[in-house]
């Protein structure tokens, strides 16, 4: 479906494919525009993943694709189990992908969940930021999908390993690494704005759910 959408519907630019580890775990973290920023992502990056989407998805033909290409549902309201599943993907060297805004809104990572940050301490995998452009332009309701046709960009950063913080507790090495990761996909983002001159919505709409911060108990882990 990604690749359809990205070659077929629409004209993605596809830049950086050469920051993503051709081998082992790795973690997809992409800003959110749309509805269509998953599935473009997955069409664009040169290794299949494992993405997170919200549970309502997998209803009816959509549901039954999301489910048999391997896709997560989650519950944005909290849901232990599927970042869980996502670990247990990446420790068998697989990719997964996250939206880590949780929401549809401005794609500035201005802020983000600490589930990417659990997902990338207890796995060690690293984090390549994803910047997705033109899925939603200024003026255009979070809900509006674009015409056929329209241009999109799809750009893989610099990926970034993080550890747990030495003689810190795990609560604070997840906050300290969720920042890292926000200010290293916020500031992808600017880059990729600079140099595709495709810039993101003038405004900041964003849906009123959103994936939870992270799972209880992961101070112990």
């Amino acid at each position: 479906m990604g690749k359809v959408l990205d070659h077929l519907v629409y004209r993605t630019r596809i830049h950086g494919r050469e920051n993503v580890p051709a081998g082992g775990p790795v973690i997809f973290a992409a800003n959110h525009l749309s509805y269509l920023d998953g599935p473009v992502m997955v069409g664009a990056a040169p290794r299949p993943m494992h993405v997170l989407v919200k549970r309502e998805m997998f209803t009816g033909f959509l549901g039954t694709l999301l489910h048999y290409s391997g896709q997560i549902p989650v519950d944005r309201s909290g849901d232990r189990a599927a970042l869980s599943d996502a670990r247990a993907l990446l420790d068998e060297g697989r990719c997964v992908g996250i939206l880590p805004e949780g929401s549809r809104g401005a794609g500035d990572a201005a802020e983000v969940s600490s589930g990417v940050a659990w997902l990338a301490l207890i796995s060690g995998a690293p984090v390549v930021p994803v910047a997705v452009l033109g899925t939603r332009i200024s003026g255009e309701h979070r809900d509006t999908i674009p015409r056929p046709g329209r241009v999109f960009h799809v750009a893989f950063g610099t990926p970034q390993t993080y550890r747990r913080l030495p003689s810190a507790s795990g609560r604070v090495s997840m906050d300290t690494a969720a920042e890292a990761i926000r200010r290293q996909l916020s500031g992808h983002v600017r880059h990729s704005v600079a140099f595709t001159g495709q810039r993101l919505p003038a405004d900041n709409t964003r849906d009123d759910n959103r994936l939870a911060a992270y799972p209880e108990g992961t101070d112990d882990e």
